[in-house]
């Protein structure tokens, strides 16, 4: 089961236009709550190992963790739910807080919270 703040492989084919596809690292944003009462999707935020300096709040860097062997950008702006059967493996990693702090507040920012 996700939680919050892991990182799950999962397949998001096909992309369309903008959107990432293919298999990818995604970190899980969605409550925890939701994620307790067993919510059969999940909201989340793909990564990329294509990175830009210098990006937030669109991009937030990840360095290197748990079976994430490159440093990677979250796509803040491609936020989006999934159903939980496109979570293949994981978690492979889990964000420390303050880092889960940031992603919190490029989500509000982006959002206009």
């Amino acid at each position: 089961m996700p939680a919050r703040g892991d990182v799950w492989l999962a397949n998001l084919n096909p992309g369309r236009g903008t959107e990432p596809g293919k298999t990818r690292p995604v970190l899980v944003v969605q409550a925890r709550s939701l994620l307790a009462a067993g919510h059969p999707s999940s909201l989340i935020v793909p990564l990329t190992t294509n990175l830009i300096d210098d990006a937030e709040p669109l991009r937030i860097r990840v360095p290197k963790l748990g079976t994430l062997v490159r440093p990677s950008d979250l796509l803040i702006d491609q936020l989006r739910a999934i159903d939980n059967r496109r979570l293949i493996t994981g978690p492979v990693a889990t964000l420390p807080e303050p880092l889960l702090v940031r992603v919190a507040q490029a989500l509000r920012e982006v959002l206009d919270l």
